[in-house]
């Protein structure tokens, strides 16, 4: 073979760090060997002539002082192991620290500092197998996690995520919306599609299309919501006008759903945060009382951060529904090819038309009285 022929070795060892079992158990033995010299420390003081007393008393404080921080890490190593939100390093710090105050113990009682042994654990590369092992275990443990939250929340990662941020979301700009529990109810009858405004009150239609009757619903609200434009009109074929979330009203619903502890108890209280952040020095009392009674919209920044969740049902009904398209698209049944699954029957579409109010023809936002 020529002498500068490239031969293929394999890797004798793998980076990579020791698994948390065993910065457990090395810390665990860290702290066995830091207590042994100070209980060391403790014997020779008892067996000490009374010249030496004092000085084998320190040298027993010290080793005691070590001892107990080599147990606190070993005790840390165990909790951080079992933490998921702690970093995957974290055992590793702690058996170190614990190794490390074990060899000061033993030092300070003047035994032999085995416990220096031990950083050669933590040191080793794994080999290519230990490291195989290791990773199908956390990839094991990633995935068993992952299945648990999906079938706590019914999403999946990136909408958890997406669900955090509204949540964080909400918490600084709920408060600033001036709502009560009382506005909530309102939205969430117009977001239902049966909300209308008929003789200069407000209802909530039984159901859907029938403009007759139904529960009442507070007038002062809905007309602060529909002036602040929450709510948009739109009128239907028979003249009725129904209430529905405009893009900024939905969005500030969700976000009060989120954090409801943002809302004012009662309506009172939200007129007198509201008045306390118009209050000017310069303006009339009358013009600041008005300017309480009128909602302040949602912020723009909450507008456009806000991303609502998909869950894993919506992903899958979606799914179904663009392969039944797509079926249909290219022509439908071909011999050989398995035909898609149907899709779903879709949700019967709302009489209600959902467009901006500021772009929608049908929608009408000049006055409801």
């Amino acid at each position: 073979m020529p002498e500068n022929a490239c031969a293929v070795r394999p890797q004798a060892a793998t980076a990579g760090e020791p698994s948390p079992q065993t910065c457990i158990q090395v810390a665990r033995q860290a702290a066995i060997l830091a207590v042994t010299a100070a209980d060391d420390a403790m014997t020779a003081v008892c067996h000490s002539r009374s010249g030496a007393t004092a000085r084998l008393e320190v040298v027993m404080r010290a080793a005691h002082k070590e001892a107990v921080e080599a147990e606190r890490h070993a005790d840390r190593a165990e909790q951080y192991a079992d933490d998921p939100a702690m970093p995957s390093s974290a055992p590793l710090y702690c058996a170190r620290q614990a190794v490390d105050h074990a060899v000061r113990a033993q030092s300070d009682a003047g035994v032999e500092t085995t416990a220096a042994d031990l950083r050669a654990e933590l040191e080793r590369k794994l080999t290519a197998a230990e490291y195989a092992e290791q990773e199908s275990a956390r990839r094991q443990q990633e995935a068993e996690q992952e299945a648990e939250e999906r079938a706590a929340t019914g999403m999946d990662r990136e909408n958890r995520d997406r669900a955090a941020r509204n949540r964080y979301l909400a918490q600084g700009h709920v408060a600033e919306l001036g709502w009560t529990a009382g506005h909530v109810r309102v939205m969430e009858a117009a977001e239902s599609g049966r909300l209308y405004w008929q003789g200069g009150r407000a209802r909530q239609a039984a159901r859907r299309g029938v403009w007759d009757g139904g529960r009442r619903i507070n007038r002062e609200r809905t007309q602060a919501l529909f002036a602040a434009r929450f709510l948009v009109a739109v009128r239907q074929d028979d003249g009725t006008r129904t209430l529905i979330p405009s893009p900024m009203g939905q969005v500030a619903l969700e976000l009060a759903r989120l954090h409801p502890a943002g809302l004012q108890r009662t309506d009172r209280e939200a007129y007198e945060a509201r008045f306390a952040k118009v209050r000017r020095r310069h303006k009339r009392r009358d013009d600041q009382k008005a300017a309480a009674r009128l909602l302040p919209p949602l912020d723009s920044s909450a507008r456009k951060l806000y991303r609502r969740p998909v869950t894993l049902t919506e992903q899958h009904e979606r799914a179904e529904r663009e392969a039944a398209d797509r079926w249909e698209d290219e022509g439908g049944y071909c011999p050989a090819v398995k035909v898609p699954n149907a899709a779903a029957t879709p949700a019967e579409q709302s009489s209600i038309p959902t467009r901006s109010w500021s772009s929608g023809k049908s929608a009408v936002q000049s006055t409801l009285w």
